[in-house]
C-alpha cells in the first residue's frame, strides 16, 4: 500500500502520538514543538484527503484490514473532509498563539500538560469526524471532552474550575444519552457501522426502540453542541477558560457536534419511515428561533466580552439548526457553510479578545473603554468579526445568512426571512456595545500605556480574521464543499 492510502489513519495517529511524547519530555518548549508539528501534519493530511475526495469520491479505510461492516472503518466523504480540514486548520493556527498567551494565563509547570491535553482534544475531534463506527464516535467524543475539561480548568481564574465542573456534569449527561442511543441502535440492527446501520434501519418495522434511540441521541448531541436550551455550560466555559482554549473550543468543539448530529440524522435515520413521520423539522425550527432570539437578547446585557460573545455563539448555533430544519439542499448548504464561517469568525474573535486581555488586564466593557485608541489594529479586527456575526456583505457571515434566506424562500416562508433579519439586528446591538466602549469613551488613566498585541498573538488571530473576509468574498471552497456535502446527505444527484 502506498503512503497516501494510510492518510485516514494518520489523520488521527499523528496528533495522538504527540500527546504522550509531550508528557514524556516534560519540557514546555519540547511539548510545544511536538504538538505544533503534529497539528500542522494533521492539517496537511486533511488537505490531501479533501483533494482526494474531490477527485475520486468517498474514501474507506479498514482498520486492521477487517472490511466494514465487521471491522472498524474510517470513512472520508465530502462532509467529513471539510470538517477535518476546518478542525485541523484551526488547531494549527491556534497552537502558535498558545505559545505567547499561556505564559500569562497558565502556571509554567503545567505548560507541557496543556499541550498534551490540546493534542488529545484535537485527536478526539478529528476522530469523531473521520470514524465510520458509532461506538468509536462515542469514544473519540469522550477523549475530546475529558481533555476539554482539563484545558478549561487550567485557567488562573478560580471560576474556570467551576466552569469546567459544570461542563463535566452536562457533558457526562450528554455522553450517557449518546451511548444509550448507540446501544439501542446496536441491539436493533446488530451493527455499529454507521453506513450499514442506516441501510438496516430502512427495513425496520418496530418503531419504539429506534424512536428511543433517536430521542437519546438528539438530546445527548444537543447538549454537546449547546443547542438552546441545553447551552448552560457554554457561557462560563468560554468566559473563564484560557484565551486560546476559548478560541479553539468555540471554533471546533460545537462544530464537530453539529457534524455528529448531521451524520446521525441524515446518514443513519434519514431514509427511515420513523424519521420522516416525526415533526423533527418543526422541533429544530422552534429551538433554532428560540436560540437566535433569546441568546442574542441575553448577550446584549453582558458586561464581560467573552461571555457576551459566548451567548452570541449560542445564537449562531441557532442559525445552524435553522438550516437543518429546512431539510433541503439549500438549507443544509447554509448549515454547513455557517459551521465553517462561524468557526473562523469566532476563533479569530476570541484570539483578539485574548490579546486585549493581555494588554489591558481584562475584557469587561469598563476595562476596554478607549481600546480603539491604544490598540487600533486589534480593535479593528474585533469589529470585522462583529460585522461577520451581524451578516454584513463582504464577510463570511453574510454568505451563511444569504443561503438561509434562500432556503426560507424556497419553502415560501417569508416570515422566516423577516425573523432572520430581525435576529441580525440584535447582533448589531451587542456588537455596538463594544464599538461604543472602544471608540466613544476615553481609556482609563492606568491603561494609557497599553500597546498593540505582540506578533505571536496578532498573526494567528489575523489569519482567522483574514479567512473571515476571504470566505465572504470567495465562496468556492466553503459553498462548493458544503453543497456537495448537502447533496450527499440528502442523496440528491447534483
Amino acid at each position: 500500500m502506498s503512503f497516501a492510502e494510510h492518510l485516514p489513519v494518520l489523520q488521527v495517529v499523528v496528533p495522538l502520538v504527540s500527546a504522550p511524547l509531550a508528557v514524556l519530555f516534560r519540557d514546555r518548549l519540547a511539548a510545544f514543538l511536538l504538538v505544533l508539528a503534529g497539528s500542522w501534519a494533521a492539517f496537511a493530511i486533511s488537505i490531501l484527503l479533501w483533494l482526494q475526495v474531490r477527485e475520486s469520491g468517498i474514501i474507506s479505510y479498514a482498520i486492521g484490514s477487517w472490511p466494514a461492516p465487521w471491522g472498524i472503518e474510517y470513512r472520508v466523504d465530502a462532509l467529513s473532509s471539510l470538517v477535518l480540514m476546518l478542525v485541523s486548520g484551526v488547531g494549527a493556527v491556534v497552537l502558535p498563539y498558545c505559545r505567547s498567551s499561556i505564559v500569562r494565563e497558565i502556571r509554567p509547570d503545567t505548560h507541557y500538560l496543556f499541550y498534551a491535553m490540546f493534542a488529545l482534544c484535537l485527536t478526539g475531534l478529528l476522530g469523531i469526524t473521520i470514524t465510520g463506527d458509532a461506538f468509536n464516535l462515542f469514544v473519540f467524543l469522550e477523549i475530546s471532552s475529558l481533555s476539554s475539561y482539563v484545558l478549561i480548568a487550567l485557567g488562573k481564574d478560580r471560576r474556570a474550575l467551576v466552569a469546567s465542573y459544570q461542563y463535566l456534569i452536562m457533558g457526562t449527561i450528554g455522553a450517557t444519552f449518546i451511548v444509550i442511543g448507540v446501544g439501542l441502535l446496536y441491539v436493533k440492527t446488530g451493527t455499529l457501522n454507521l453506513a450499514d446501520m442506516g441501510v438496516r434501519l430502512q427495513d425496520m418495522t418496530s418503531h419504539r426502540p429506534v424512536l428511543a434511540a433517536l430521542a437519546f441521541l438528539t438530546v445527548g448531541i444537543s447538549l454537546k453542541l449547546a443547542l438552546f436550551p441545553l447551552h448552560q455550560w457554554l457561557p462560563n466555559a468560554y468566559a473563564y477558560a484560557p484565551s486560546a482554549v476559548s478560541a479553539f473550543l468555540a471554533a471546533t468543539a460545537t462544530k464537530v457536534s453539529v457534524y455528529a448530529l448531521l451524520r446521525f440524522y441524515f446518514s443513519v435515520f434519514g431514509e427511515t419511515a420513523i424519521f420522516k413521520q416525526l415533526p423533527m423539522e418543526d422541533l429544530m425550527l422552534v429551538l433554532a428561533l428560540a436560540g437566535m432570539f433569546v441568546a442574542s437578547t441575553v448577550a446584549i446585557f453582558q458586561n464581560n466580552l467573552k461571555r457576551l460573545f459566548a451567548y452570541s455563539s449560542v445564537a449562531q448555533i441557532g442559525y445552524i439548526a435553522l438550516g437543518i430544519s429546512f431539510d433541503s439542499v439549500t438549507g443544509l448548504t447554509a448549515t454547513i457553510v455557517h459551521l465553517v464561517n462561524h468557526a473562523v469568525t469566532k476563533g479569530g474573535l476570541f484570539l483578539l479578545l485574548g490579546a486585549v486581555m493581555a494588554s489591558m488586564g481584562g475584557v469587561t466593557l469598563a476595562r476596554v473603554q478607549g481600546v480603539g485608541r491604544v490598540m487600533p489594529v486589534t480593535t479593528f479586527g474585533i469589529v470585522l468579526c462583529g460585522l461577520s456575526l451581524i451578516g454584513v456583505p463582504g464577510t463570511a457571515g453574510f454568505v451563511s445568512k444569504w443561503y438561509l434566506i434562500l432556503a426560507a424562500l424556497e419553502k415560501g416562508q417569508w416570515w422566516l426571512v423577516f425573523l432572520i433579519v430581525l435576529s441580525s439586528l440584535l447582533a448589531v446591538v451587542y456588537v455596538w456595545r463594544f464599538v461604543e466602549a472602544a471608540y466613544f469613551r476615553a481609556p482609563r488613566a492606568d491603561l494609557l500605556q497599553a500597546r498593540e498585541a505582540s506578533l505571536g498573538l496578532a498573526i494567528p488571530a489575523w489569519i482567522l480574521v483574514g479567512a473571515t473576509i476571504w470566505f465572504g468574498v470567495d465562496t468556492s471552497v466553503t459553498v462548493g464543499s458544503a453543497a456537495a456535502a448537502a447533496n450527499m446527505l440528502l442523496g440528491v444527484t447534483p
